[in-house]
């Protein structure tokens, strides 16, 4: 699990506990204020739990005796809570998961109610990182792609895009540790962040930790993390640096944008080396062509991303320009 996104649930359940609490309180003023005689059979119960410890320590209390009289007493106070019109549990607490009693762990091991607000958390920062719409493959359209082969291959680009989605919906749909680095090369509006985006919300959705970040805002962290004089800026800088190197599945877009330097080389070397290392995989998109990306980086950059990198060239008329062509933007 995402340390950043499991916090952020952490602290989600603990203020539904504190709820939980607040309710659990109210209801007993309630209940007692109404009905006297709840109090009191609550203090004999808890004394007859004390007594029962004491049994089971050998202290000489009739642990038999006292667990009957903890059941009569339990009996008249659920006759009590039903003639008032509660629920027999309502005195038990106010639980949003009685499994947990809303602390979020269940013997040591997670709770599937803080796993699911997990899962919220999650959902919120891929769609914050997105910042676009509801892409999925379902709402692909092939149609803006041309049919007509290409004189230089015999192919049409919508060949080449139906090739290309497949590709990206079998990566999606059986994404793992066996999955490749895939590399997105084209020109702009073909596609490439939309697909890009249908990856990350299925990968998503299947459990594992999706990162989606642009080029500029990713080795803008470890620019931070370096060279930040403020404390906390170098630590959120890292923590968001350790997100990129740590997840499941990193989109990287739009490589190729940011403002090259000695150090943003250096920085993306190490992003991507690390991931690879680490096993972990990467889907890269950019608008520059073979020959640009090796002459903007350097050899081992190069060396990766043709070795360890299966390239989708997308091809095609630029869609944004044809949806406003068509007048449908």
């Amino acid at each position: 699990m995402d340390g950043k996104l499991l916090a952020l649930a952490r602290r989600e359940k603990e203020n539904i506990r504190r709820q939980s609490v607040q309710e659990d309180r109210r209801r007993h003023q309630i209940a007692y204020a109404r009905v006297p005689e709840l109090r009191q059979l609550d203090d004999a119960i808890a004394g007859l739990m004390g007594s029962a410890v004491s049994a089971a320590l050998g202290e000489g209390t009739d642990l038999t005796r006292a667990r009957q009289e903890s059941l009569d007493l339990q009996a008249r106070r659920a006759e009590l809570l039903v003639e008032n019109g509660w629920p027999i549990d309502w005195l038990d607490g106010a639980w949003a998961c009685p499994k947990c009693r809303d602390t979020g762990y269940v013997q040591g091991q997670i709770c599937s109610c803080l796993t699911a607000l997990y899962e919220q958390e999650r959902a919120k920062d891929l769609s914050t990182l997105l910042k676009l719409g509801g892409e999925t493959f379902g709402s692909f359209d092939l149609n803006y792609y041309d049919s007509a082969p290409d004189p230089a291959t015999g192919i049409s680009p919508r060949q080449q895009m139906e090739t290309v989605f497949g590709i990206c919906y079998d990566y999606a749909l059986h994404f793992g540790k066996n999955s490749m680095n895939l590399l997105f090369q084209g020109s702009t509006g073909l596609g490439k962040t939309f697909l890009s985006a249908c990856i990350a919300r299925e990968v998503s959705q299947r459990g594992f930790s999706v990162v989606y970040e642009t080029a500029v805002a990713a080795l803008g962290a470890y620019e931070r993390e370096r060279f930040s004089r403020g404390e906390g800026e170098a630590e959120e800088a890292a923590s968001q640096t350790r997100r990129l190197t740590g997840c499941d599945l990193l989109i990287l877009d739009d490589l190729g944008t940011e403002l090259v330097t000695e150090f943003s080389k250096s920085a993306l070397y190490t992003l991507i080396n690390a991931r690879l290392l680490a096993g972990k995989k990467t889907v890269i998109s950019t608008n520059l062509t073979p020959a640009q990306i090796e002459r903007r980086y350097t050899p081992q950059i190069v060396s990766r991303l043709e070795g360890e990198y299966q390239t989708l060239l997308f091809v095609g008329t630029d869609i944004r320009r044809l949806k406003k062509e068509r007048g449908l933007d």
